[in-house]
């Protein structure tokens, strides 16, 4: 029977969360499966695989079974439906919540839904909130990304992901961002959430590109980091990165 993916990911909030990001439309199939293979010796949790611009299935598919070969579990991550494969583990289902356009919240969700029953996939219910710079996902989502240094904004719609019931709570800069989401922001957001006895995950990605500043995020109450474009450029940062956060003492219970 397979393990849980969501369980695997929970079981390692108190030793910290790492997720390697592998766009398919930058991505041949061979370099993705080198960045995966790097990204299971550099000690990341798992894959996650999906863009917002040019995802053509028939790649996509051959390229999360050939990532799979590095024993990292492969999660979605859809800008839309084509960004689907039943040759993945999971699949997160987001609910982009700052989004100005009702297909990101409800459309495309309830469109997927039957699609992702018949291949199987589990399910990781996700908030996916848009802050600052916002890249290609806010711009083809349509968010009104939350400015960096309004984290009331930013507690305020991850509390509401949280009520919802959504397991994984995502704050993403953009692809690319010029810079990270603020360690206070992020701050901000953790209090909302233990606040509100939350038990899942707290996710941050976009714009960073510095050890230093992933070790902050996690000290500032991420249980994770996601990071995609720096990896693409210096695939030695993956170890660095995942080391820079493995190595910041958890104070709170899992």
């Amino acid at each position: 029977m397979r393990t849980s993916v969501l369980k695997k990911l929970i079981n390692n909030k108190k030793e910290k969360i790492h997720l390697t990001l592998i766009d398919p439309d930058k991505t041949s199939v061979e370099d993705a499966k080198n960045i995966a293979i790097n990204a299971a010796k550099a000690g990341s949790t798992a894959l996650l695989i999906g863009g917002s611009l040019g995802i053509y299935e028939p790649h996509l598919s051959r390229l999360v079974k050939k990532t799979k070969e590095s024993g990292l579990p492969v999660i979605l991550f859809p800008g839309n439906i084509n960004g689907l494969t039943s040759n993945a583990d999971a699949v997160l289902f987001m609910l982009l919540l700052n989004s100005d356009d009702p297909y990101y919240v409800g459309g495309v969700q309830a469109q997927a839904a039957p699609i992702i029953l018949r291949m199987g996939l589990e399910v990781i219910p996700t908030t996916y909130i848009i802050i600052g710079h916002g890249g290609a996902a806010g711009y083809i989502g349509k968010a009104r990304p939350i400015p960096y240094e309004r984290g009331d904004i930013a507690a305020a719609y991850a509390l509401a992901g949280a009520m919802l019931g959504t397991k994984v709570i995502y704050l993403e800069a953009g692809s690319g961002a010029p810079s990270p989401i603020p360690s206070s922001t992020i701050s901000l957001v953790r209090k909302a959430l233990d606040q509100a006895e939350y038990d899942g995950i707290l996710l941050v990605g976009g714009g960073i590109t510095e050890p230093e500043v992933a070790r902050d995020l996690i000290k500032a109450g991420a249980d994770g980091i996601v990071n995609g474009t720096i990896v693409e450029k210096d695939p030695l940062s993956l170890y660095k990165m995942v080391r820079s956060i493995k190595t910041v003492k958890s104070t709170r219970m899992p």
